[in-house]
């Protein structure tokens, strides 16, 4: 028999270099499978967790569409090129603006929201209703983003407009209009915005013939403090009801009646005959 010498260590040496060589290759090529199921653990832990609450686009869709489910992204865009997403009136943010004249020369802007939140933890993720940011544009041009209620802006523009936007960059629009707030900057009278022009007045003629309105009912847009001109004419007597307003108008039969109101509340108000029960349009006041 012969004898196999024996390999002894040298001293000072680690003991895994006792381990023969096909056992160390075994050892080193489980290694990356187990670094992967750790990485793989530590992500469903980190997504189950809480991380933050919207989400990139999944594959297939751009980022404009990841809705959330809030809103109904439309095919018009607003100047910046941007999609609008429509909601309801009741329940949409608002924004309202203030400027100051900066000591060091621009103007301070103060963004007064309503039902909205600045995230800008979750900018590029879906759209959720009543969260986003604001962009700002001057004489037409996007000039900056508005991640909470304050922001300046350099001297020399006209006009500032403020439009609020969803995480995924979407515009949130009302009645096909972007949410915005636009005011002048007025050298001349920095610390408060040039007052709006008054409405013009607005006359709608409706025909009621049996069960049959015309034109068929809709939603006007109508801004506080502007006039409208209701001229009913009805195939049989009965009486016109504005809710809201309490203001009532007799309808004889084949005669035209003319009821004029200036809407100076805020809302959503039907307007409809009380014998028939019809509605004849709806009014939407900002």
């Amino acid at each position: 028999m012969t004898a196999h010498p024996t390999t002894r260590r040298p001293a000072g040496a680690p003991r895994s270099a006792r381990r023969p060589a096909g056992e160390a290759r075994r050892a080193w090529s489980g290694r990356p499978a187990r670094a992967l199921l750790a990485l793989a653990v530590g992500a469903a832990l980190l997504a189950g967790c809480g991380g933050r609450p919207t989400t990139h686009h999944k594959p297939g869709t751009s980022h404009q569409e990841a809705t959330g489910g809030n809103g109904s992204l439309l095919t018009a865009k607003d100047t910046s090129g941007h999609r609008l997403r429509e909601v309801p009136a009741a329940g949409a943010p608002a924004v309202r603006v203030e400027t100051r004249p900066d000591s060091e020369g621009g103007w301070n802007v103060h963004l007064l929201v309503e039902r909205f939140r600045f995230t800008p933890e979750s900018t590029g993720g879906a759209a959720l209703l009543g969260r986003g940011h604001a962009r700002l544009l001057l004489d037409g041009r996007e000039t900056a983003r508005a991640y909470g209620p304050w922001a300046h802006i350099p001297p020399g523009a006209r006009t500032l407009t403020v439009r609020l936007y969803a995480d995924d960059h979407t515009v949130w629009a009302v009645a096909g209009r972007p949410v915005e707030a636009v005011v002048r900057l007025d050298t001349a009278a920095p610390t408060s915005p040039a007052p709006p022009a008054p409405p013009a007045g607005r006359t709608l003629a409706i025909t009621v013939s049996g069960d049959s309105v015309q034109p068929p009912p809709s939603r006007i847009e109508l801004k506080k403090g502007e006039r409208l001109t209701l001229r009913v004419t009805s195939d049989r007597a009965d009486t016109l009801h504005v809710h809201g307003y309490d203001r009532e108008l007799p309808l004889p039969a084949g005669t035209p009646a003319t009821l004029t109101l200036t809407v100076d509340r805020t809302g959503l108000f039907e307007v409809e005959t009380h014998e028939s029960g019809l509605v004849l349009t709806q009014l939407v006041v900002r």
